[in-house]
């Protein structure tokens, strides 16, 4: 009888652990979106504090950062000089931050303090955010080129997260002196 139930535990047991163990070496702000390999959905948003509207089609042909992110979101002013940095150091590339569930008063404020150094464009209806399937912020997709989106990281970038996408994108980085360029 203790056999039996040993046995029956046994095979309970290894498939619920086999189960969970797959998940351990897995990247958990690395979650795969449909948008991978496909167009990249087209959008035209006026930046904060007005100006000119940018559409992504006005950019193909060189790859492009897009980045939702919010005023109040501590990850996304983390990760903000990385942003900033890549804008400024990668002339073939393209950053472009996206407002997500935020003020136009916030975002001002929130470039005020942290600096600009690319556009940040207002979704005032959240139709972009849910074009991409944006879950929370930050997330940043990457689109090379051709306007396909290459890759999706969620969560605050590191540098060297950053220069990973870049890459996939097809932007020349060279990171000879620690600095992305």
């Amino acid at each position: 009888m203790n056999a039996r139930v040993l046995l029956t535990g046994t095979l309970v047991a290894l498939p619920l652990l086999a189960f969970l163990g797959s998940g351990l070496g897995r990247d958990p702000r690395a979650i795969a979106s449909p948008l991978i390999g496909r167009p990249a959905p087209p959008f035209t948003l006026t930046p904060a504090g007005g100006g000119a509207p940018v559409s992504l089609a006005s950019l193909r042909g060189r790859p492009v950062v897009v980045n939702f992110w919010a005023s109040w979101c501590v990850p996304c002013a983390q990760e903000h000089p990385h942003l900033r940095s890549a804008a400024a150091a990668l002339g073939d590339v393209r950053v472009l931050g996206i407002a997500y569930e935020d003020d136009e008063a916030g975002v001002r404020d929130f470039v005020a303090r942290h600096g600009g150094g690319f556009p940040s464009l207002m979704d005032v209806d959240g139709r972009t955010a849910v074009a991409y399937g944006v879950l929370g912020v930050p997330e940043t997709y990457f689109i090379d080129a051709r306007g396909t989106v290459v890759a999706k990281y969620a969560g605050p970038l590191t540098r060297d997260l950053l220069i990973e996408n870049l890459r996939k994108a097809g932007a020349s980085v060279r990171v000879a002196t620690g600095t992305a360029r």
